[in-house]
This record gives C-alpha cells, sequence and structure tokens, in this order.
C-alpha cells in the first residue's frame, strides 16, 4: 500500500479491516502457528484488493456501485485496480508453474511481510526467498508486459 497514488479510496485500516472480517468469519480456525496465520492474512489481503479492483471495474462500466468512504494511505485510481487484477491473474499461473515462487509474491506483494518474515512463513532460507523473490518478479514483469501489449 505504500507505493500506491493517493487518488485511491481504499486505504491500509479499511484493507486489514476486510481481512479482519474474512478471517473472523472463518469457522473454527485451527492456526498451526504465527506462519500459517500470517499466510492465511495474506491470502485474505490478497483477495480484498481483487475483490475491490473488479468492483471498481464493474462501477466504470455502468454498475450500480454504492462508493464508500474510507480513510488513510491510499491505494489509487483506475491503473492499480487493473494492475491489482492482472497481477492476482499471473499469479494464477505461476502457481501452476512454481507453487514456492507465487507464495512468496503472494506474501511480500499482498501481506506486506519482509524477506525475514516471509522466509520464517514459509521455513526457508531468507537467501532462498531473496533469489526466489528476484527470479518471481522478473517472470511477472514478463507475463504483465505480455498482458499490455494485447
Amino acid at each position: 500500500m505504500i507505493g500506491q497514488r493517493r487518488a485511491q479510496t481504499l486505504r491500509t485500516r479499511d484493507l486489514v479491516n476486510e481481512a479482519y472480517l474474512k478471517l473472523a468469519h472463518l469457522k473454527e480456525p485451527e492456526w498451526k502457528d504465527r506462519s500459517h496465520f500470517l499466510s492465511v492474512a495474506s491470502r485474505a489481503m490478497r483477495s480484498v484488493l481483487v475483490d475491490y479492483a473488479r468492483r471498481r471495474q464493474y462501477a466504470k462500466r455502468g454498475g450500480n456501485l454504492v462508493r464508500v468512504s474510507l480513510t488513510d494511505v491510499p491505494l489509487a485510481s483506475d491503473q492499480p485496480s487493473i494492475a491489482v487484477l492482472a497481477v492476482d491473474e499471473a499469479l494464477k499461473q505461476l502457481s501452476e508453474l512454481d507453487l514456492r515462487k507465487s507464495q512468496i509474491v503472494e506474501l511480500r506483494y499482498f501481506g506486506g511481510l519482509s524477506i525475514e518474515q516471509t522466509a520464517e512463513v514459509l521455513a526457508i532460507s531468507t537467501a532462498t526467498v531473496s533469489r526466489e523473490w528476484g527470479k518471481a518478479r522478473a517472470w511477472l514483469r514478463r507475463e504483465l508486459k505480455k498482458g499490455e501489449s494485447k
């Protein structure tokens, strides 16, 4: 959320609140440990951001979306909504090719975890996370550029 534009209507606090609501509605969550919780929380944040981006796309195309005022750190206008959807689609493809790289991207991009935290969650070394993160980013960049040229 830090690198996003100020024109967005989704804010950090609201993202966390929405993710919390998703987690709170789980029937009998059985968190194995902190790492498991962070992984599930990252997935919930990804879900919230993707749903938000889809709603914005729907509204742009004439849907009857009710705009809710949100506060704190903004996420950006139309372009980031499209970017979140594109990243989500590319991430689905990456997960079919390499699940661990996909998990690293999800934890870092959607969960906001550091390399050290990601290594802890996945129980791998920080060097492995750094290496895989670099490869995953390069792959995603290439895939997203392919999507832009279509």
